[in-house]
């Protein structure tokens, strides 16, 4: 391709989109194509691929065709429909809560504790309830970390537990207050029927119940999680995918000095 066939694609790319009214793009601009994938509890035959087509129209998707569809068992099938989506998006409406801090690296969050804070930091994390997942609380808390970013276990000026998967909200409470925990971090990556959102909320209940949700910083995570939910729950800060220990670690700190909590 030529620079001047990309610089005129350029062109035609830019004159044809239009952010007030965005659609999923395919193939070419505005055609809103995507895939849908779901189980229905039905046999593998004709009336469920229909069915299937059916449930796709009703989400707002026009020439559809499934691609796809196998037996999951007698009673239950999987699907796979492709279509072009007739809803659009203003794009310059959206807005997102996120979180504003500054991102340090592990040596600049280390000076900023000996500076702002003068003695070390008591972080503790879990997977609470009955969540048995410890990927997203090891990589954020072991020393290793995840994907060349460095765990909090290995940060200076920060004493790092992670006390593990399944640990009940009451123990995790009970053992924050024996270390004098400055920062507690919940992990959550089980939310069948919402169960992440019970417990996350019954955290918070037991910490103000004890007296000492105030005394600390409240941080939760996970695939689900989003900061204008963990607000909403009554957490200091939300964080999910894509995130590492230097964004838990910075925002931490940060939030204990503004609230005083040194």
């Amino acid at each position: 391709m030529s620079g001047g066939q990309y610089s005129l694609e350029v062109k035609e790319f830019n004159k044809n989109l239009d952010l007030t009214k965005l659609k999923p793009y395919g193939d070419t601009m505005n055609d809103g194509k995507v895939q849908v994938s779901f189980t229905l509890p039905v046999e593998n035959n004709e009336r469920g691929v229909e069915a299937a087509i059916q449930l796709a129209k009703s989400m707002g998707l026009v020439d559809t065709n499934c691609a796809h569809h196998e037996a999951l068992d007698k009673e239950f099938s999987f699907y796979v429909i492709y279509g072009s989506l007739m809803h659009t998006v203003n794009y310059e409406d959206v807005h997102v809560q996120t979180v504003e801090v500054e991102i340090m690296d592990m040596k600049q969050v280390g000076e900023y504790i000996k500076e702002n804070i003068k003695r070390e930091v008591v972080i503790i994390g879990a997977s609470t309830g009955t969540d048995a997942h410890t990927v997203g609380i090891d990589a954020v808390m072991n020393m290793k970390g995840f994907a060349g970013h460095y765990g909090l276990e290995r940060y200076p000026m920060i004493e790092a537990y992670n006390l593990g998967s399944q640990v009940e909200n009451e123990e995790f409470i009970k053992k924050a207050i024996e270390l004098k925990a400055d920062v507690l971090l919940v992990s959550q990556t089980v939310t069948q029927k919402d169960i992440h959102i019970k417990n996350l909320t019954n955290l918070v209940e037991l910490l103000e119940a004890e007296g000492i949700r105030d005394k600390v910083v409240l941080i939760c995570g996970g695939p689900r999680i989003t900061h204008e939910l963990a607000k909403e729950l009554g957490y200091d800060a939300g964080f999910g995918p894509g995130k590492f220990a230097g964004d838990v670690a910075s925002f931490a700190i940060t939030e204990m000095v503004e609230r005083g909590l040194v």
